[in-house]
């Protein structure tokens, strides 16, 4: 039984889907609690053995809910509803740790910690943190890539619109405070006299969304493109992708951008480097410096080699990030739960 009780639909939910997707290849019968407005219902509508229970807070569905071997909590308030199934049913539950901020040191969370049978951490940084707290068994697997598909019409749609110009993608919530994008438009302005083909197409949508093009509107080689769920056609018209993130879990967007050829500029902060070796994978600058930023974006603009180089070598570590390696490590730990 997968629990998922996000609002909305953003990372977490997205592997969540992955997972799911995954598994059901191998035949096991699976549950998803989520809430009935929840994205991935609609998402998921179809999927083989795959039914849905209602629970739109922590305390709805307990009682309804069927016997199952083992419940997977995805994000911190499916924690708490694992923790308060396992009280009343006894069933036993693993949990997904996808956020990097520490995990409030309170009597309520050690025990939803205390009583799970593994914490799942995507990234090193997450698993550090888990096992210095020592409040149950920490494993690491890492999230999945989503091999996003593209139109070739769109994509040369898109392509003759941009013709002549160097573009540098962008793709995440618009949440300055995680993603970073007053950064990148501080890098822009900073470039725009010494890359005057460049474009940058920012896609995503988010509470900071007006603020941002507000504070961007001297800056003619931003565009902002809003969500896009037809993220692939953009992906194949990109020539580099800047992801200044503030914290990040571990960045599985660039694991779809790698999945494209496409050369990487992202923070050095917290998961990010477990995907982006800096000169290897990609490039690596200080998060909250859009000097250096502009630096690394602009070393890429002048130096075609590195860039393809960069994709080359990115593109090589991508078969241990596919939904089908992330499944069959989840199904090892959860047969290895119920032996125990």
């Amino acid at each position: 039984m997968h629990v998922n009780l996000a609002k909305g639909f953003r990372g977490g939910e997205r592997q969540t889907e992955l997972l799911i997707q995954a598994l059901a290849n191998s035949g096991l019968k699976q549950l998803l609690v989520c809430r009935s407005d929840s994205p991935l219902r609609t998402r998921l509508q179809g999927t083989a053995n795959l039914s849905f229970l209602n629970a739109n807070h922590q305390l709805m569905g307990h009682w309804r809910a069927p016997k199952v071997d083992l419940i997977h909590a995805h994000e911190a308030k499916a924690v708490h509803w694992a923790w308060l199934h396992h009280c009343l049913r006894g069933t036993p539950y693993i949990l997904t740790r996808r956020v990097p901020q520490p995990v409030k040191d309170n009597s309520f969370n050690q025990r939803c910690y205390r009583n799970a049978c593994m914490a799942v951490a995507i990234s090193s940084p997450i698993e550090q943190h888990l096992n210095t707290h020592q409040w149950c068994p920490v494993q690491r697997i890492p999230s999945a890539l989503a091999h996003l598909k593209h139109d070739p019409e769109t994509v040369a749609i898109l392509r003759a619109t941009y013709t002549g110009h160097f573009i540098i993608g962008h793709a995440g919530a618009l949440v300055d405070k995680h993603k970073g994008q007053r950064e990148l438009i501080a890098a822009a302005r900073l470039l725009a006299n010494k890359m005057p083909d460049a474009i940058f197409l920012m896609l995503g949508d988010g509470p900071d969304s007006q603020s941002l093009q507000a504070e961007s509107q001297d800056v003619p080689n931003i565009k902002w493109l809003g969500f896009k769920s037809n993220l692939g056609d953009y992906l194949a018209i990109m020539d580099l992708f800047a992801f200044p993130s503030r914290n990040e879990g571990l960045g599985s967007t660039l694991l779809d951008v790698m999945d494209y050829d496409i050369p990487i500029v992202a923070s050095n902060v917290d998961g990010i480097p477990d995907l982006i070796q800096h000169e290897q994978t990609g490039l690596l600058t200080p998060p909250n410096d859009a000097s250096a930023l502009a630096a690394g974006i602009l070393r890429l603009y002048r130096n075609p080699s590195l860039r393809e180089q960069l994709a080359t070598n990115a593109k090589t570590l991508l078969n241990n990030y596919t939904p089908e390696a992330m499944a069959e490590r989840y199904l090892a730990l959860y047969r290895s739960m119920l032996i125990h």
